[in-house]
């Protein structure tokens, strides 16, 4: 396996009115992405548009983008799902009679979710003011978080009689723990940026001026790291969960033995 076996072909990029459409806007600046939450008359609340718009922006970065920050304008991160979805404005929820187009329509909003988590990207979430619901599993969809000490995070789903569908329910009973997790989605509480970092799922906590100069610094220090390593080790630490410790002994050396390759120009 090759350091960029994860990076697909890019395709088209969406363009600035499919984007502002989604409620999002792009910056890509050489080796940095910068995905904004743009919708903040909403407090960036989410639509089915956003969701495709954010699977948009996975399939088309460039290959030379290497570290993607997800943010949020205005107040908040995230105040989670548009409610006036509920309205029957519009694109509606389906009522779940055809339970596979319901699989298909759900797994193509995850979309906008999962390619967070390739390996050839590192992902960090700036977090200020409310995430909530969806924001918050985007948020847990990041490889890091960077937060604001004014953050406020809440599985708001069952509370609204759905379950967290976005892929957040694995990372945050990985983060936090089944107990933990079931308390937080079962009451719905908001969770302080104080204890967000006290259970692990905020790596970092600044004074809330001071978050874009936090993200600058770790996106610096990640850039800093030699790409075909950072890509290796992301692989690596990802399937650690899942692997006996034979099988992620196995895993490492392959990946080092790619890496002995690209460094001292071995052949096969």
């Amino acid at each position: 396996m090759t350091d960029m076996d994860a990076r697909p072909a890019p395709a088209a990029a969406p363009g600035e009115a499919e984007l502002a459409e989604a409620g999002l806007a792009l910056e890509i600046d050489g080796a940095v992405a910068t995905v904004t939450l743009n919708r903040p008359e909403r407090r960036n609340a989410m639509t089915f548009a956003t969701w495709r718009g954010l699977a948009a922006i996975g399939r088309s970065l460039p290959a030379d983008v290497r570290v993607v920050v997800l943010r949020g304008a205005g107040p908040c991160f995230s105040a989670g799902i548009d409610l006036s979805m509920f309205s029957g404005d519009g694109e509606g929820f389906s009522d779940g009679s055809d339970a596979a187009a319901t699989d298909r329509f759900i797994a193509e909003l995850q979309e906008g979710y999962t390619w967070l988590r390739r390996p050839d990207i590192v992902t960090v979430a700036a977090v200020h003011g409310h995430a909530i619901g969806g924001g918050f599993q985007l948020a847990l969809a990041c490889d890091m978080r960077v937060v604001a000490d004014d953050a406020k995070f809440c599985m708001k789903e069952p509370a609204l009689g759905l379950v967290p569908d976005l892929t957040g329910t694995k990372p945050l009973v990985e983060i936090v723990g089944i107990g933990r997790a079931l308390e937080l989605c079962l009451t719905a509480r908001t969770v302080a940026a104080d204890e967000a970092a006290r259970l692990g799922f905020a790596e970092i906590v600044v004074p809330a001026d001071g978050l874009d100069g936090a993200v600058a610094d770790l996106v610096a220090a990640l850039l800093a790291v030699n790409p075909g390593a950072a890509v290796a080790t992301k692989r690596l630490l990802w399937q650690a969960p899942e692997n006996t410790l034979e099988e992620q002994c196995a895993a490492e050396r392959r990946e080092q033995t790619g890496r002995l390759r690209a460094m001292f120009g071995g052949n096969g």
